[in-house]
């Protein structure tokens, strides 16, 4: 298994600088279900992030994304059973992405909640407000 950092992934996807995508596309066309690329719950996050912010792209897109993600056999997400719940509430919510991953995390861990100062994390994800 090899680690992907966040850029590898995000020139595979976007196809945004030539040179860097064609080494990606190959690199990541030569992984397979018995020597998989991993992603971290950071590069996720990060990807989310990116994909948002630097590229404008729409929720749909970016689930779209992410969902592509989780199906490859020839990668290995970290805590997908929880990045799954995450694109799950995701799809459903007005929060953005990483609330919804950390609201799941703890719940994965067995907290009994998460607490927030963030209104729309409180409501829309399932945290705690803090006051």
């Amino acid at each position: 298994m090899i680690g992907l950092d966040t850029n590898v992934v995000a020139r595979y996807l976007l196809h945004d600088d030539p040179a860097q995508t064609r080494i990606a596309v190959e690199f990541i066309n030569s992984l397979s279900p018995a020597a998989p690329g991993f992603l971290s719950l950071v590069v996720i996050v990060e990807l989310v992030w990116v994909l948002q912010d630097s590229y404008r792209l729409r929720k749909d897109d970016i689930i779209e994304m992410l969902d592509s993600l989780l199906r490859s056999k020839e990668l290995v997400v970290e805590r997908a059973d929880i990045v799954w719940q995450a694109l799950r509430k995701f799809r459903t919510s007005r929060t953005d992405f990483p609330d919804c991953l950390i609201e799941r995390c703890g719940h994965g861990a067995g907290c009994q909640h998460t607490v927030t100062f963030d209104r729309q994390a409180a409501n829309a994800a399932g945290m705690k407000l803090l006051s």
